[in-house]
């Protein structure tokens, strides 16, 4: 197995599991059961959509990294991989770090885009 490929899947993990948790401890403390503000500024309404966006994506493109990993992947697929990481951990940041999701940001566009176009090159090299 790709040592690349492994340490992308467990930053994933990584990502999913400790928005989970941050939500979980900021619910804790603001004594919030369930559900959250749908106002873009708000903290937990952030971290709920990050993680959301989170869970939406990095399933798929663990599987994606494992098969490809599997089989002695080239060059290119290694930077997919990673590209498909980073961009993953910008659009966490963008979507948490700036002070309302109302508006667009640079993280948020860059890592969109990154992941949609590694998503794909990365499908297309199943072929």
């Amino acid at each position: 197995m790709n040592i690349v490929a492994l340490i992308c899947v467990m930053i994933l993990g990584l990502l999913l599991f400790g928005l989970g948790l941050s939500i979980s401890v900021i619910r804790f403390h603001e004594g919030t059961n369930f559900g959250c503000e749908s106002d873009p500024t708000n903290r937990l309404h952030k971290l709920v959509r990050a993680h959301a966006n989170t869970a939406e994506y990095a399933p798929f493109l663990a599987v994606l990294f494992l098969y490809l990993g599997a089989r002695s992947p080239s060059i290119v697929a290694e930077s997919l991989i990673v590209a498909s990481t980073a961009c993953r951990c910008l659009l966490v940041i963008g979507l948490i770090a700036w002070p309302t999701m109302a508006k667009p940001n640079p993280f948020r566009f860059v890592g969109a885009l990154g992941t949609y176009g590694a998503g794909l090159a990365l499908c297309a090299m199943l072929l």
